[in-house]
């Protein structure tokens, strides 16, 4: 016989009101977010003889990373980065109280391509084991540390004092990243540390890029990120950060470097000057590396990194240097003639910086 009961809530079985109220207020919250690091080389980074196979096109530098990651997977198996630092992580609150956490995210290793005659030969770089300290826990947040990092694909032979005079043993590179999540649901990212060399470049919880690691050093690099000169060993550098450029700066950074003449590159060294306010110039520059100061009437009114493009307001107008341009760090800049852009998007870039009120028409 069917029980006519079964499969029915019985008055008995609900919960009260105040039961019912505390059992909402008890359901958990969960929270989560990430902050992802892309490493990669851009033209004119390599020095020395290591920048023989890129010059010959045995490898390659590597393409900007997209301004958003739309797959972060299908970029490492095309080749686009040499590393990726995804750090992203979860808290559950109840009643305004953390109650869980934990990592979620991961390093990501490319790959080197190599092209000898007409085969083209991968070598996977070696990925060393992720770092990731406890979490430290506070009252209302958890703040997530993760280091990615490793070898590349191909050693290059570096000197030593005695015989055989050479040992060939990859330089390692990494970043470090912070992220911290708050009981309210809000967040907060920091580039805490990285290697010299490459390009880091810094997307939010909503993969779009929003910072970049200001300085690349190649020769400190090669010289000394390797053995206990690593989080590895026993030390983690810390990174200059920069601002993310517009995405009009982008298209002409573009242009400037692949855009048929070859630009010229120069270095500077720590606080020596770009250009001078008030003496004629019409050059344009992309920053490719470093941080400048720029001064207006003697006073510091804004700071500028690598992809910035300045100079346009004098090569527009034909007139003076309205800012001066004064290298914080070592840097390395790319100078092009004015009729080798787009002269409107020129005018669009000087009403830009103009609207800005930084002075960075240079």
């Amino acid at each position: 016989m069917l029980d006519r009961n079964a499969g029915r809530v019985q008055d008995d079985d609900l919960p009260t009101a105040p039961n019912l109220t505390r059992m909402i207020a008890m359901a958990s919250t969960r929270y989560e977010s990430s902050v992802t690091a892309i490493s990669w080389i851009p033209s004119e980074a390599i020095e020395g003889l290591s920048k023989v196979p890129f010059e010959l096109g045995i490898t390659h530098y590597d393409d900007p990373p997209p301004d958003r990651i739309e797959d972060l997977e299908a970029l490492r198996r095309t080749d686009r980065f040499r590393e990726a630092n995804e750090l992203r992580a979860f808290i559950e609150v109840e009643d305004g109280r953390i109650v869980d956490y934990g990592h979620l995210g991961q390093g990501h290793i490319g790959a080197t391509m190599v092209r000898v005659g007409p085969a083209a030969i991968r070598f996977p770089a070696v990925q060393l084991p992720d770092i990731r300290p406890d979490p430290e826990i506070g009252p209302s947040s958890v703040r997530f540390v993760q280091t990615v990092g490793g070898r590349m694909g191909i050693p290059t032979p570096r000197p030593v004092p005695r015989k055989p005079f050479a040992q060939f043993w990859p330089s390692i590179a990494w970043t470090t990243l912070g992220l911290t999540i708050n009981a309210d649901g809000s967040t907060h990212h920091e580039l805490l540390g990285a290697s010299p060399f490459p390009r880091h470049w810094i997307y939010d919880h909503e993969a779009r890029l929003v910072e970049k690691s200001g300085v690349v050093d190649f020769k400190k690099w090669f010289n000394d990120s390797f053995g206990q000169h690593t989080p590895w060993g026993a030390y983690d550098s810390e990174a200059v950060v920069a601002s993310v450029e517009s995405a009009l700066e982008r298209e002409l950074s573009t242009t400037i470097m692949r855009g048929g003449a070859k630009p010229t590159i120069r270095t500077l060294s720590a606080g020596e000057t770009l250009v001078t306010q008030g003496e004629p110039g019409s050059q344009i520059y992309l920053i490719l590396d470093g941080m400048f100061v720029v001064e207006v009437d003697g006073a510091e009114v804004a700071e500028i990194g690598p992809g910035a493009v300045v100079g346009e307001r004098a090569a527009l107008e034909g007139g003076a240097r309205t800012a001066t341009l004064r290298a914080t760090t070592r840097a390395r800049v790319a100078e092009a003639a004015p009729d080798q852009l787009n002269l409107e998007a020129l005018g669009t870039l000087a009403a830009t910086h103009h609207r800005e009120g930084a002075g960075r028409e240079g």
